[in-house]
């Protein structure tokens, strides 16, 4: 699928493209948007932004927090914009962009990580995760029919290969301007720690991490494929700082979603059956959640039965899991692909009766989760695909 699929025409449409993505991902899209014939608008609030946009379409904004309403607003109303591009709608500057565009009678576009990983990235209209526009009734999708021919059908996916190298590249450049030139604006608020430095140092501990738990991980995936096979829950642990979380969810921390499932496994799951819990690989270098783990299935007195890993084989540890908890992590998706039973503990579009154990208590779900109707996946992923998924990468050429 192509962005026009999802956008439409945007010949003499005024169209402003606000932050995006670190990196030249939007300004990709800036030249792609004029090709087509729209007029391109942009706006960055950091010296990052700034250096990875076209110069002649740029406007900084160098106000503060409390001014920024008032300043997009009189904005997008000088300008006639017609249409408003973001990455990620939970971030304080896009969701108050993305309301004020919304009254206007703006349309809203919003980018994110790919739903369907790795080959794919997000665009909604509206918004994305628990605040997309998907239907979420179970009879939507049944009464939709199953074509393999489109692209929902892997082998019409082009795929995209490692973008990695690529992307911490342009991060890296990208915090680092921001942080040489901060002085150029002074009010910015970032989302999260925005120290190049931290970050850089994040990054030497990742790849040493990574290095690390290629060794002490080697040939452990055959456990999961044979020993333990059907004898283990999974749980995948999300970014410490991810929006699902904050936005979309009732916990306050990852600490305490991992608490609350281990406690609940310790008491009521099958004693002989184990728990595996899996760090996400972004936050490889800046969080280890096993000493918490283990101390506290001590405390429960089932510490025998609680495995920690890191970077083994993702879908190997899904296909052979008895069951996958989750808070809302688009693992959640590919749990259900492999027709693996899936629990949200937080808010979720994917969420749906017939595809995960919705209505099912924690302490239940370890002996009454619901299986997966594979049908019913199927006409999910496939409209899902088809209208919000982009085949392409931020870090490569769409």
């Amino acid at each position: 699928m192509q962005i026009f699929d999802i956008v439409g025409d945007v010949a003499g449409k005024n169209i402003l493209l606000f932050q995006g993505p670190m990196g030249d991902f939007f300004n990709v899209l800036d030249q792609k948007f004029a090709k087509h014939g729209a007029k391109t608008f942009r706006i960055g609030l950091n010296a990052g932004d700034q250096f990875f946009a076209d110069a002649r379409h740029f406007t900084p904004y160098k106000g503060t927090l409390y001014d920024w309403k008032k300043y997009i607003k009189e904005y997008l109303q000088s300008y006639w914009i017609d249409m408003i591009f973001v990455f990620g709608d939970c971030r304080i500057y896009q969701k108050q962009a993305i309301e004020i565009a919304k009254k206007l009678g703006i349309k809203v576009f919003v980018f994110e990580e790919g739903y369907i990983r790795p080959d794919f990235i997000t665009l909604e209209e509206n918004g994305v995760n628990d605040n997309s526009s998907l239907p979420r009734e179970r009879q939507f999708y049944d009464a939709l029919e199953y074509d393999e021919t489109k692209i929902c059908n892997s082998k019409n996916v082009v795929h995209i290969g490692s973008t990695y190298l690529k992307m911490a590249r342009q991060a890296s450049i990208y915090y680092l301007v921001s942080n040489l030139f901060f002085f150029h604006y002074p009010h910015y608020q970032h989302h999260r720690n925005f120290s190049s430095l931290l970050e850089h140092l994040y990054g030497w501990r990742n790849f040493f991490r990574k290095q690390l738990y290629r060794v002490l991980e080697w040939n452990k995936d055959k456990l999961y494929k044979t020993t333990l096979s059907k004898k283990y829950y999974f749980v995948a642990l999300q970014t410490f700082e991810d929006f699902q979380i904050s936005h979309h969810s009732d916990y306050n921390s990852i600490e305490e979603f991992i608490l609350e499932v281990l406690e609940s496994f310790c008491i009521h799951a099958p004693k002989d059956s184990y728990i595996v819990f899996k760090h996400h690989p972004m936050d490889r270098g800046k969080k280890n959640y096993k000493r918490l783990i283990q101390n506290y299935a001590e405390k429960k007195g089932c510490a025998q039965r609680v495995k920690v890993v890191y970077d083994l084989h993702l879908p190997t540890l899904l296909k052979n899991a008895i069951a996958t908890v989750t808070i809302n992590s688009t693992v959640g998706i590919s749990s259900l692909y492999h027709q693996t039973p899936t629990i949200c503990m937080g808010r979720s579009f994917y969420d749906i009766d017939g595809l995960t154990s919705k209505g099912v208590a924690l302490d239940k779900f370890w002996t009454e989760y619901k299986e997966v109707d594979q049908e019913l996946f199927n006409k999910f992923r496939c409209y899902l695909i088809e209208k919000t998924q982009i085949n392409g990468s931020f870090y490569k050429s769409l």
